[in-house]
């Protein structure tokens, strides 16, 4: 986590009065962390999804109920603080139209959804040389925004 991102989280819990939990995390948002974040900070966008194989191939620990993040821009500056309200793992061809609607992108409509996550998936899986399938295994996971810059 870079500086800005430490500061911020130390300035939102001295704010609160409270001490911070132990665990936070910063990251972007996908292909387009900018529109992703401002849509966050709208309140349009209250859930994400990743692929279970780039936990595993990350060594990266899945994400849990009441789990923090700082959302950060594509310049890795912090925009949002969010809180993990739900975590489901899901096949890609069974995730339902409301958590689709509920990423915020686009149109908001599951067609919308299905087209860039195929692109996004497919790019990123050819890139550690595995192949996309419709039953690609999802970790979706829902969020409340704490707090937005």
């Amino acid at each position: 986590m870079n500086e800005q991102a430490k500061e911020y989280w130390k300035d939102y819990w001295l704010q609160q009065q409270q001490e911070p939990p132990a665990k936070v995390t910063a990251w972007q948002f996908g292909a387009d962390p900018d529109y992703l974040a401002e849509q966050v900070k709208k309140g349009i966008k209250s859930a994400t999804c990743s692929a279970h194989v780039f936990y595993k191939h990350e060594e990266e620990p899945l994400p849990e109920v009441n789990d923090y993040s700082i959302v950060l821009n594509s310049k890795d500056k912090p925009v949002a603080i969010i809180r993990t309200t739900e975590v489901t793992l899901m096949p890609m061809n069974e995730v339902p139209e409301s958590f689709a609607r509920a990423e915020g992108e686009g149109d908001l409509s599951y067609e919308y959804w299905h087209r860039v996550h195929v692109e996004f998936f497919t790019k990123e899986l050819a890139e550690l040389g595995l192949s996309f399938s419709e039953d690609l295994l999802l970790v979706c996971e829902r969020f409340e925004l704490v707090n937005a810059k």
